[in-house]
């Protein structure tokens, strides 16, 4: 089992930054892959940057230059900087991981909220 904990969301002006931290407490079988996704209201959840055990990023469409992920393995912790913001990119921001027997785990989720 893995447990997720997302820290770092709030409220933030256009044009901000924020940064996003997941920490994974530790897993038996090892972590595969940690990812952030988001989805806002009325929206399905999407895929927002992916970061692999073997260092792999994969950013969703448009978001790469803007977004930032990146980890501390000696944390377990996965990051997400997050500039120039638009009010679009208000959502609540969902952690996930994937251990090596491809289990899926969620965090319970931040909200990022970005008035114009």
């Amino acid at each position: 089992q893995v447990h997720l904990v997302e820290s770092g969301g709030g409220l933030v002006q256009a044009g901000g930054s924020l940064r996003l931290s997941c920490a994974a407490s530790t897993s038996d079988f090892g972590i595969n892959d940690m990812a952030w996704f988001r989805q806002a209201p009325g929206k399905q959840r999407e895929l927002v940057a992916r970061i692999t055990s073997t260092g792999m990023i994969y950013y969703g469409d448009s978001l790469k230059g803007r977004f930032t992920i990146s980890t501390d393995n000696t944390k377990n912790t996965v990051y997400l900087q997050m500039n120039s913001l638009k009010p679009e990119d208000t959502a609540v921001y969902y952690c996930n991981a994937h251990d090596r027997r491809n289990y899926n785990y969620w965090g319970q989720g931040t909200q990022v909220t970005v008035s114009s």
